[in-house]
């Protein structure tokens, strides 16, 4: 038996706590995975793992011995990842976690191109809605649409992102465009259901940008407003929302990524334009570690490649008009934190 394949087998049962996960992620039978650890336990000379109709988990001896083989194994990849920093062909397989739409329209569609780039590198891609540990999951890179703040997570940028007010062509004909935000109001607004209840609040731009700060003052960051819409159909699935809106049936406030095609061939029309607020970036987050393995350095650069800056879905139809809105937001976001953390500077230096 590979020794290193039975200690990989042995930290994932332990943190899965079911053969059965463990069987299924590796394709194989849970009889397989109980026969690599009936053979560990049979060479250490000690139970490992407690096993019940239910789950399976540590005995005490199990427990140190967790601890003392993740390290090893961490060890071991950090000295492989070493030697694959400079890298120019990405080689192993790669596990990438995304959201599942935007996976679909998004990386999917691209991932051929990259494994043919990379003939000796195969290509495992997870669409959920799921947030992944990425630390305690085999996950190499998540693609993450959020504001992060989990500093235990190092974040790439690959694309910036915005939300579009969308409806059909014939939903406005039969209840015209709204032209400010307050026409909102007189629409039937398609909104998100969450576990919490409803999402029935849009942010936008405020129709008075703020202007310069004041000398001395602080910086001024982008005005925002949130308007609380109604709606008399709710969803907790995007993708019907969208289907929602080119049926007729409302609007839709959704990332310029999901409705961009469906702008471009004018079966949505983006209104209020020029009241769209940046959102949460489109991000690739890995673990927090001493080297960068090339087969994820190389995948993060081909996302950004070919997404472009402009990403390529604002660069099509009426979203173009969305573009300089979208800049000068951004514009003014980067230069108030510029300036917040210049200041924070001198405060600290002072």
């Amino acid at each position: 038996m590979d020794r290193f394949k039975a200690l990989q087998t042995f930290l994932d049962v332990a943190k899965s706590e079911s053969l059965s996960v463990v069987a299924r992620g590796e394709g194989v039978t849970p009889a397989m995975v109980g026969r690599r650890i009936d053979q560990l336990e049979e060479q250490l000379g000690v139970k490992l793992f407690k096993r019940s109709t239910r789950k399976i988990t540590l005995t005490p001896e199990g427990t140190v011995f967790f601890e003392d083989v993740r390290n090893i194994l961490n060890e071991l990849r950090a000295a492989e990842e070493s030697l694959s920093v400079g890298a120019k062909n990405a080689t192993g397989r790669l596990i990438v976690s995304a959201p599942t739409s935007f996976g679909r329209k998004h990386i999917a569609p691209y991932l051929p191109a990259f494994v043919e780039a990379h003939p000796n590198l195969t290509v495992t891609l997870n669409l959920s809605e799921r947030i992944v540990d990425l630390k305690n999951e085999r996950v190499d890179l998540a693609v993450r649409i959020a504001d992060l703040k989990n500093a235990d997570l190092i974040a790439s940028k690959l694309a910036r992102n915005h939300r579009v007010v969308v409806g059909s062509p014939d939903y406005f004909k039969q209840h015209g465009k709204p032209s400010s935000l307050d026409d909102l109001a007189k629409h039937n607004c398609l909104m998100t259901a969450t576990e919490s209840g409803l999402a029935d609040s849009w942010t936008f731009l405020s129709p008075n940008h703020p202007g310069q700060a004041a000398k001395g003052a602080r910086p001024l960051a982008p005005a925002t407003v949130t308007l609380k819409i109604t709606g008399k159909m709710h969803c907790n699935d995007g993708e019907v929302l969208t289907r929602w809106a080119l049926a007729g049936h409302g609007l839709a406030w959704r990332s310029a990524w999901e409705v961009a095609e469906e702008i471009e061939r004018g079966r949505l029309v983006e209104v209020l334009p020029t009241f769209a607020a940046p959102g949460n970036d489109i991000f690739a987050v890995y673990p927090d570690r001493k080297f960068l393995p090339a087969k994820v350095r190389l995948f993060i650069d081909f996302l950004k490649s070919t997404f472009g800056d402009p990403p390529y879905w604002e660069q099509t139809g009426d979203l173009k008009g969305i573009v300089s809105a979208t800049n000068r937001a951004q514009s003014l976001k980067s230069e108030a934190n510029r300036r917040a953390a210049n200041a924070k500077h001198s405060n600290t230096t002072a």
